[in-house]
């Protein structure tokens, strides 16, 4: 089994940062894909933005420019550092980490942005 972590969520102003934690533990062996995903109320989750082991990344058309998501693979630790925010992204993120057989979520971290 793998377990999955997020920290960092919280309430900023329009235009602030914040900068979200992910880290797995368990059976993280195989684990080819750490990423995150949000959902704001009445809306499907939604994917925000990928990390392979080898590197490729990969961003929703909305947060380009604005997020970034790095990963420490030594630790199993993905990181999205989110700028620029906007009342847009408020939603709950979750990390999402994936091996060759399954995938496995985290609880949600809330980030909230006031304008």
């Amino acid at each position: 089994q793998v377990q999955v972590v997020e920290s960092g969520g919280g309430l900023v102003q329009a235009g602030g940062s914040l900068r979200l934690s992910c880290t797995a533990s368990g059976s993280t062996f195989g684990i080819n894909s750490m990423g995150w995903y949000r959902q704001a109320p009445g809306k499907q989750r939604e994917l925000v933005a990928t990390g392979r082991s080898g590197g490729s990344t990969y961003y929703a058309d909305s947060v380009k420019g604005r997020f970034t998501i790095s990963r420490d693979n030594a630790k199993n630790t993905v990181y999205l550092q989110m700028s620029s925010l906007q009342s847009e992204d408020t939603a709950v993120y979750y990390c999402n980490a994936k091996n060759l057989w399954r995938e496995y979520w985290g609880q949600g971290t809330q980030v909230t942005v006031s304008s």
